[in-house]
This record gives structure tokens, C-alpha cells and sequence, in this order.
């Protein structure tokens, strides 16, 4: 059988949530507002499949440079280069928390 290759392939641990955690967050998370120039970080919720960033950004920090619709574009250092991530609010936090 061929190995699968998915965005969300040997993802189980990382995109997984503990029993206790399960189902949506609260709706906060929903309609928290970022600014251009907000450092965020990105925490994926498995729960939500809509607005996923890719799994290789997961605990990234970033940037809000911009909003796109109801999704916000993080700028995210990897390495020596800079790479814009989409995502929705669901999937990003403020630093500080």
C-alpha cells in the first residue's frame, strides 16, 4: 500500500487534542480582532478544518500583515526567509497568552 501524502499526513500527535479538550473552543477565539503589526502565534485547532494554516507552522510566531476576508496573513520567519501563512482567527493567538 502507498504511503499517503496529505497536507494533513503523520500529523497524529500534532493535530491531535487530549480527551479533555475535545469539541469547538469558545466563540471568543471566533471574534477576537488582530491588528497589522500583532505578533501572534500559530496554534492549529484540530477541530476546525476551514482556514487551516499548513501543519510545518504549528507554534510558529508571526506577523499580522494583513486581513483577507474573514483570515488574517501571519509573516512567519523559517530559516532565513519570509513566508506569508493564511489562517483564520481560530487557528492563531496572541503571544502574550
Amino acid at each position: 500500500m502507498p504511503r499517503s501524502n496529505g497536507p494533513r499526513a503523520r500529523s497524529r500527535s500534532l493535530l491531535s487534542k487530549s480527551p479533555k479538550k475535545r469539541g469547538l473552543r469558545p466563540l471568543g477565539y471566533l471574534l477576537r480582532e488582530y491588528k497589522t503589526g500583532d505578533q501572534v502565534t500559530i496554534a492549529i485547532d484540530p477541530a476546525m478544518h476551514r482556514g487551516m494554516p499548513y501543519k510545518r507552522f504549528q507554534g510558529s510566531r508571526g506577523e499580522v500583515i494583513e486581513k483577507r476576508g474573514r483570515a488574517y496573513v501571519v509573516r512567519v520567519i523559517e530559516g532565513s526567509k519570509a513566508k506569508s501563512v493564511i489562517a483564520r482567527p481560530e487557528h492563531i493567538r496572541p503571544v502574550n497568552e
